[in-house]
C-alpha cells in the first residue's frame, strides 16, 4: 500500500461541504462497475460513514400518469419554501435491449431543478428489480452525508416488486389517482402493507368528488389490513392531495414528521434502520458470490454446458441446478456434462 492509497479522497470533503457538482461525480463513481470504481466507492462511503447527519429518507412510488414528478416538484418547492435541502433521487426504467434510459426527471421539475436548496439526480435502474437502481442506497447515504434534510425516493412505478425501496426509506408514500374499485383492485397487497401514507392526487376540479371517494375506499382497505407494531393510532393513512393546485402538501408533510418523530421516540427508528443495514450487507455478499460465478472463467464453461443440455431436454432446470450447486461445493458430479 502507498501513499496514495492512506489519502483521503478528494471527493471527500467537497461532498461533506454538500457542493452540488461533487456529489454528482461521487454518485457517478457508485453508479460504475469497474473494479477500480468500485474500490474507491466502497473507501469513499466508509469515509463517510459516521458523519452524524441524518435525513428524513421518503420513498415515493405510484401508478403511470398519476402526477409523480407534478407532485415531487411542488412538494420539494414547499420543503425548499421552509429552508429545507431536498436532493430527489429519480429512477428511471431501463430499456431491456439497449439498456438505455431517458432520464428526463430534470425536464419535468424545471422549477425545482433550478432551486438552489435542491438536488435532482435520474438515474438508469439498469433493469434491476425492486423499483430502483442497484446503487440508490449508496446515493442515499451520499446525499445524506453531503446535508440534505430530506431525501425523496422516486421509484420506477408501482408493483409488487416496488417493495425493495422500502430497504432504504424511512417512510413510504404511495401516489394515486382518483379511480374506481378497479383501480384498488390493480394494487397489490405487499406495497399496500408496507405504505405509511397514501395519497390521492389529483384532487381539484372536476375530479375532487371522485378523489374524496378514492380516499375512503384506501382508508377502508387499509383498516383491513392488520396493524403494524412500528405505527401510531391512525396510520397508515390516505389523504387527499393536488399537486398542481399546491394543496394538501403541507398536511401531508405534518403527517410524514408525526409519524417520523414518533417512531423515534419509540425506538422503531434505530431498529429500522439497523435491519436495513443487515439487509443491504447480505445483498452485497450475494451480488458478490454472483459476479463470483460469471468471473470465474470454469464456473461459467460448466453453466453453459448444464444449460446446453437443459436446452435439448437432456436435463431438468432442477436437476441441473442441484449438479451446477455440487460443482460450486467441490462435490463430484453424477453425471458431468461434457462441453460441446
Amino acid at each position: 500500500m502507498n501513499d496514495a492509497d492512506l489519502a483521503p479522497d478528494p471527493l471527500l470533503q467537497p461532498v461533506l461541504q454538500g457542493q452540488r457538482r461533487s456529489l454528482a461525480r461521487a454518485i457517478t463513481l457508485v453508479e460504475s462497475t469497474r473494479p477500480d470504481h468500485r474500490r474507491r466507492a466502497t473507501a469513499l462511503l466508509e469515509a463517510l460513514r459516521g458523519h452524524g447527519r441524518e435525513s428524513l429518507r421518503i420513498g415515493l412510488s405510484g401508478t403511470p400518469g398519476v402526477g409523480k414528478s407534478t407532485f415531487i416538484e411542488a412538494f420539494g418547492l414547499m420543503l425548499t419554501g421552509q429552508g429545507l435541502r431536498v436532493a430527489v433521487l429519480a429512477v428511471d426504467p431501463s430499456s431491456t435491449r439497449s439498456g438505455g434510459s431517458i432520464l428526463g426527471d430534470k425536464t419535468r421539475m424545471e422549477r425545482l431543478s433550478r432551486d438552489p436548496l435542491a438536488f435532482i439526480r435520474p438515474s438508469p435502474s439498469l433493469s434491476h428489480l425492486g423499483g430502483v437502481s442497484r446503487r440508490t442506497r449508496e446515493a442515499v447515504a451520499l446525499c445524506e452525508a453531503a446535508g440534505f434534510d430530506v431525501v425523496l425516493i422516486e421509484t420506477v412505478g408501482v408493483g409488487q416488486s416496488e417493495t425493495m425501496v422500502a430497504e432504504m426509506c424511512d417512510l413510504f408514500t404511495l401516489l394515486m389517482a382518483p379511480a374506481g374499485g378497479d383501480e384498488l383492485q390493480g394494487v397489490k397487497r405487499g406495497i399496500m402493507e408496507i405504505a405509511d401514507l397514501i395519497l390521492v392526487n389529483k384532487a381539484d376540479g372536476d375530479l375532487k368528488p371522485a378523489a374524496s371517494r378514492t380516499v375512503a375506499d384506501y382508508a377502508g382497505a387499509l383498516r383491513l389490513l392488520r396493524k403494524r407494531a412500528q405505527d401510531p393510532e391512525g396510520y397508515p393513512k390516505a389523504l387527499p392531495v393536488s399537486a398542481l393546485a399546491e394543496e394538501g402538501l403541507t398536511g401531508a408533510w405534518a403527517d410524514m414528521l408525526h409519524l417520523a418523530e414518533w417512531r423515534r421516540a419509540e425506538g422503531h427508528w434505530a431498529k429500522r434502520r439497523a435491519a436495513q443495514a443487515t439487509h443491504w450487507f447480505e445483498e452485497e455478499v450475494r451480488s458478490g458470490l454472483l459476479a463470483q460465478l460469471t468471473d470465474n472463467t470454469q464456473a461459467r464453461s460448466q453453466m453453459a454446458a448444464l444449460a446446453g443440455q437443459v436446452a435439448d431436454g437432456q436435463q431438468s432446470p432442477d436437476a441441473a441446478a442441484a449438479l451446477m450447486l455440487a460443482y460450486l461445493r467441490g462435490e463430484s458430479l453424477d453425471s458431468p456434462p461434457q462441453r460441446a
